[in-house]
């Protein structure tokens, strides 16, 4: 459904994409993880058409980003930012003007309202929406046209977590229904949950990928599986066989709180590659 061959993008001197390679199969949640700054939202532009690359080709729906038809863009949703948010204007009338261009009745503009969970706020001006409130609304305009393929380049920046649980909700749903979905975080708990794949992104190029479980167990240096015990103290055992039994004697006193293994997650293995936290 979408794929990218060797772009390459530069401003003047500065290479901001180098070598950026991947496929992404339908039905697919694709995420793409890296800091701000790192190239992930130069990346979807160059992916929809909107910015051509200095190298290398893309393609949505088996079809060059560049060459893209009317029909074909309206299989595409994107959400970006404030991108695509009239403050003065309702909510209702800011999905008209993007509903006009595809010949949408008044009838979905409410069913997609409803759907992001803004049906008392079509008469509302979006500059009254708290910063979830239009996030969602966003999210419909993305919604909007039933697309076959949506870019959510940080759908949940800056959001409360009980907010941020309601998009994930219905990011998943459309993925339920076939969407694919290519996702731009530098939330690295936020990918573990929605993605099937991640790749790293780091100064322009990617740097690790693979399905969140296979990354970090790649990164598994200490293979350790710790346990918690009722009385407080915690022990780890190395992951090996000969541990089995003191780990069942434990259990079997009765004495075990809680017991983990030492995978790392996405986020201490980007520190490990890159010796840099993801800052906002």
């Amino acid at each position: 459904m979408i794929s990218a061959e060797h772009i390459k993008k530069a401003f003047d001197d500065r290479e901001v994409l180098c070598d950026i390679s991947f496929h992404i199969p339908p039905g697919e949640i694709f995420g793409l993880l890296g800091p701000s700054g790192s190239g992930k939202t130069t990346l979807i532009k160059i992916l929809t058409g909107q910015l051509p690359p200095s190298d290398g080709k893309s393609a949505i729906l088996s079809t060059p980003s560049e060459s893209l038809t009317m029909l074909q863009r309206r299989s595409i949703g994107i959400m970006m930012d404030e991108f695509g948010v009239y403050e003065r204007l309702s909510c209702l009338d800011n999905l008209k003007v993007f509903s006009k261009l595809y010949g949408l009745n008044r009838g979905e503009i409410l069913k997609t309202l409803e759907a992001v969970g803004l049906p008392d706020c079509a008469r509302v001006p979006a500059k009254k929406l708290s910063k979830g409130m239009k996030s969602r609304l966003r999210l419909a305009r993305t919604f909007l046209t039933s697309p076959k393929v949506m870019f959510l380049d940080e759908p949940t920046s800056g959001l409360d977590p009980a907010t941020m649980e309601d998009i994930h909700a219905m990011i998943l749903e459309r993925k339920k229904l076939g969407v694919t979905i290519f996702l731009t975080t530098h939330n690295m708990t936020e990918a573990e949950t929605l993605c099937d794949r991640v790749a790293l992104l780091n100064q322009g190029r990617i740097i690790e990928s693979g399905t969140p479980p296979e990354v970090c167990r790649r990164y598994n240096r200490l293979k350790q599986i710790s346990i918690h015990l009722t009385d407080g103290r915690d022990v780890s055992f190395p992951a090996l066989p000969a541990s089995a039994l003191a780990i069942s004697d434990l259990i079997a006193a009765g004495i075990v709180e809680t017991i983990h293994s030492s995978e790392p997650n996405l986020e201490s293995v980007f520190i490990e590659l890159t010796g840099n936290k993801l800052n906002v």
